[in-house]
C-alpha cells in the first residue's frame, strides 16, 4: 500500500485545526504517502541524497536559481479571509483541477492531492511551512514555501 489515510496521518491536525477543518467528505482526496513510497518519491523527484530542504546541496534541482522565476509573498494571502491562493501563483499555475499533485514537505512526508484539492485547502497544507515544495505530475512548473511567508515559483529541471 502506498498511502495512509489522514486518521493515520502524523500531522492530521492540520487538516483538522478548529480555525479551518477540512470537511471529511474531502478527506479520501488528501492522501499522505507511506514513508517507503515518500522516500521514494522524494528521491526521484526532490533529492537523492538531501532528506529535507534545509539540506539540499547544490546539485539538486531545486538549489539552482535558473529554475526560479521570482519569489512572491504568501503569508498576506494565508492571514487574509479569503481562501484564494495569492494572485500571482494563480496565475503562474494554469492546471486544469483534476492535475494531480504532490506536497512534498520532506523525504518521509509527501501528500498526493488533485489541484483543486489543493487550491481550495492550500491554508491548512501550509500549517506545516518548512519549506515544502508543490509538484503536479508531468507538469514543470513548481512552488517552494518558505517560513519568512513567500513562495518561488519555478520549472523544475
Amino acid at each position: 500500500m502506498s498511502y495512509t489515510t489522514l486518521d493515520e496521518y502524523q500531522r492530521k491536525w492540520i487538516f483538522t485545526h478548529q480555525s479551518m477543518p477540512v470537511p471529511e467528505s474531502d478527506w479520501p482526496f488528501i492522501k499522505p504517502m507511506t514513508q517507503a513510497r515518500a522516500a521514494q518519491f522524494w528521491k526521484e523527484n526532490i533529492s537523492a541524497q538531501s532528506p529535507d530542504a534545509e539540506r539540499m546541496s547544490s546539485q539538486n534541482w531545486p538549489m539552482k536559481d535558473s529554475n526560479w522565476q521570482e519569489s512572491v509573498d504568501w503569508m498576506k494571502a494565508w492571514e487574509a479571509d479569503d481562501n484564494a491562493l495569492p494572485e500571482a501563483v494563480a496565475d503562474f499555475i494554469d492546471w486544469q483541477d483534476d492535475v494531480t499533485v504532490y506536497f512534498c514537505y520532506e523525504k518521509y512526508n509527501v501528500i498526493e492531492t488533485k489541484w483543486s484539492i489543493f487550491k481550495k485547502y492550500w491554508k491548512n497544507f501550509l500549517f506545516y511551512d518548512d519549506g515544502p515544495i508543490l509538484l503536479g505530475r508531468r507538469r514543470p512548473e513548481s512552488l517552494w514555501f518558505s517560513t519568512k511567508g513567500t513562495v518561488r515559483l519555478g520549472r523544475r529541471s
